[in-house]
């Protein structure tokens, strides 16, 4: 039976819709993951949430444990994980209060625990990741967006880059020259993690801000705070859809 498990703000078990069962703390290999796991139900879809940035959104991107996360979430059963997140847009069409559910990715993070593979090997380990997405998921995501006649942006290059700071514009134009559409800190290495862990993922992407030099002026963080919260509410209804189709 499909588990899935929702990695992102800690707005999500606000949903009127979710029965919480119970919080569970996960000791890892890999160190602790950002926050207890909240175990909790839709109907009878079984759902985990995990903050990525910590009960108090207090982990900048780089300092997540991000192999710990994805372990606990695969200890626990999970088999599909939808990662939210805010992205600023790139492309014309990425419009702040868009969603996005990306199909590609380019990745500029560094000095991150990027994979599982690394220590105490019987031979080197190397994972396809080619489609990095997992296609079934990705449709899922599409397919309850119609359900509900909610519009989102079915294709996409995310652009993972460091944080915490945002881009220079120039960054920007480099990423455009690259393929890139939208650009977030957290995308990476969690969808490689989730591959090696055979784990089905995708990423459901609110469009917070128009990306450095692609707007008009300096990037306002009241701006993004205000369409952020515009953008979840799609998601958590998106995700309420989800989770009855799954």
């Amino acid at each position: 039976m499909t588990k899935l498990a929702i990695i992102g703000g800690s707005g999500f078990t606000k949903l009127p819709t979710l029965e919480i069962l119970r919080r569970e703390v996960v000791h890892t290999p890999w160190g602790e993951p950002s926050a207890p796991l909240t175990h909790g139900r839709f109907g009878d879809t079984s759902v985990i949430f995990l903050p990525r940035h910590g009960a108090g959104h207090t982990i900048p991107p780089h300092k997540i444990n991000y192999r710990a996360n994805i372990w606990a979430l695969r200890h626990v059963g999970a088999d599909h994980v939808v990662g939210v997140a805010a992205v600023g847009g790139i492309r014309a069409d990425m419009v702040p209060g868009s969603l996005a559910i990306p199909d590609q990715i380019i990745d500029y993070t560094y000095g991150r625990g990027h994979t599982f593979f690394e220590e105490d090997l019987v031979q080197v380990t190397h994972t396809d990741f080619t489609f990095p997405y997992c296609e079934v998921l990705r449709q899922a995501l599409v397919r309850a967006a119609a359900s509900m006649g909610q519009s989102v942006v079915a294709e996409g290059t995310y652009g993972a880059t460091q944080g915490p700071r945002l881009e220079t514009a120039r960054e920007i134009d480099r990423m455009e020259k690259d393929g890139c559409d939208i650009v977030g800190m957290t995308g990476m290495p969690e969808a490689a993690l989730a591959r090696e862990q055979g784990i089905c993922y995708a990423h459901c992407a609110v469009v917070a801000n128009r990306a450095a030099g692609r707007g008009e002026g300096p990037i306002s963080m009241e701006e993004i705070e205000r369409q952020l919260e515009l953008g979840m509410q799609k998601v958590r209804a998106l995700l309420v859809h989800l989770a009855g189709q799954i």
